[in-house]
């Protein structure tokens, strides 16, 4: 890797140096001094939507579901793989975007992702069989992939390193919102069929266009790709005009293929990219074995479908202050520290959940696991993308988002079963359970990150 030297806004600012003294810096090292401005809350509101658009678009099928298997009459286990088929096309999407991410760039991977998906799902409208409306939301999940796996290291890419986690962990609370939104399309549109509900959602992947006018390309991206004068008129928008970097000035990040899938396997990352990919399918198997079949584990506690709507909704309202803890604390303590303890703890609301005599302890449980556990998915969306150096950041969040989806993809077939042999509602929930105890213990062997540039 070139060397790096210290940058300051005087250097910066400098338009005189001679040929062959300026030296190559870290992009990394100038955002320790990048101020935050209009700019990144502007970036921020755009990504934070589009990622509120992935969770509404992940959530619809599972609010949908009762309707549909109505019309074509499915069975639990028929309808969990239906839940599930957006899942297989994201695991197989994920680790197609990854390279391509990292090649093309954030921006228009980003946006392309987004448009295609919403043309994808628009046709699922149409679907005269559950054959064909399996089909084409699978194919909705390979486009879709695109977003997921590079809306966090974008994002952390145009912040300022001390905020980055405080405020990438707040991009992560388009979760919440993205439930509430799906459950609010589903209200107003249910009177008139599940086909209306997956129309008007799919309009919202014109969010792209918001994307195209408000987010830059990430300027470690740009460097990494040899595009230095792009970059440093990234750094100078996003500074708001305060950093300039000189025209002699090089940038620079760590030097690896970009794209390059054996590069997150070698023997410096391999270690990490494993660790990384289990606690993934650990995690996401912990929570959404239990978010898919939540409505039906919650009849089975004698709630009405409306009942089980209020519920989840109340539940994502719960996650707000989760996350925005979560930010908080992992400024002050790391990532590390806050991810174990907020997993922890949703472990042990989940074995409270699981046993409840009462429909006031369900309520409760429920509660301090939707505020503990999507706190802990903000900090780990966060950590991620930490772990890796620019060429390979999105490919190595891919993995990381492949392990989510396979977990996404098996969980609710898996849960199906039990639900169609009548397993017990505890048993049920404290099986899901043990994949959060699970994750407690991967993510003890991870390095910290808080503080540290990005390379």
């Amino acid at each position: 890797m070139s060397e790096r030297t210290p940058v300051s806004n005087s250097m910066m600012n400098s338009q005189s140096e001679p040929a062959g003294q300026a030296k190559a810096v870290a992009v990394g090292r100038i955002f320790e001094d990048v101020p935050l401005t209009i700019e990144h809350l502007k970036a921020g509101l755009a990504l934070f939507m589009v990622f509120a658009i992935d969770a509404w678009e992940m959530m619809i099928m599972v609010y949908t579901s009762p309707l549909i298997s109505r019309d074509f009459n499915l069975g639990p286990v028929e309808v969990g793989a239906l839940i599930g088929s957006i899942f297989i096309g994201m695991t197989i999407g994920s680790l197609l975007w990854g390279p391509v991410c990292d090649r093309l760039g954030r921006k228009k991977s980003i946006i392309f992702s987004l448009l295609s998906f919403g043309a994808i799902s628009l046709v699922g409208a149409f679907s005269v069989s559950y054959m064909m409306l399996y089909v084409i939301q699978l194919l909705a999940g390979v486009a879709a992939a695109g977003m997921f796996v590079t809306t966090f290291p974008l994002f952390e890419e145009l912040l300022p390193v001390k905020v980055r986690g405080k405020y990438t962990v707040y991009l992560a609370s388009g979760w919440p919102i993205g439930m509430l939104m799906a459950l609010g399309v589903v209200t107003v549109f249910s009177p008139f069929g599940w086909r209306w509900i997956i129309a008007f959602s799919a309009l919202a992947s014109l969010w792209a266009v918001v994307v195209w006018r408000w987010v830059p390309e990430s300027p470690y991206w740009l460097a990494g790709a040899g595009r230095q004068s792009e970059a440093k008129d990234v750094i100078a928008k996003l500074s708001g005009n305060k950093i300039v970097i000189p025209a002699l000035q090089t940038l620079a990040v760590e030097e690896v293929q970009r794209g390059s899938t054996a590069a997150i396997f070698n023997k410096k990352l391999g270690g990490t990219t494993i660790l990384q990919v289990l606690i993934n399918f650990s995690f996401s198997w912990g929570y959404w074995g239990l978010q898919t079949w939540l409505p039906t584990l919650l009849a089975q506690r004698g709630l009405s479908l409306p009942e089980s709507y209020s519920f989840i909704a109340l539940s994502a309202v719960c996650m707000i202050p989760g996350y925005i803890s979560a930010s908080f604390l992992t400024g002050r303590y790391g990532r590390k520290k806050v991810m174990i303890a907020y997993v922890a703890l949703s472990a042990v609301a989940g074995f409270g959940f699981a046993n409840a005599t009462s429909v006031e302890a369900l309520y409760l449980c429920n509660f301090l696991l939707a505020f503990f556990s999507l706190g802990a998915w903000g900090v780990w969306d966060t950590w991620i993308g930490e772990l890796y150096p620019t060429g390979v950041r999105v490919i190595g969040y891919s993995w990381g988002v492949m392990a989510q989806r396979l977990a996404n993809t098996v969980a609710p077939s898996v849960v199906g079963v039990l639900v169609a042999h009548s397993t017990s509602f505890s048993m049920t929930a404290n099986f899901i359970n043990m994949f959060l105890f699970a994750t407690v213990i991967l993510a003890l062997f991870l390095p910290e990150t808080e503080g540290e540039d990005l390379h």
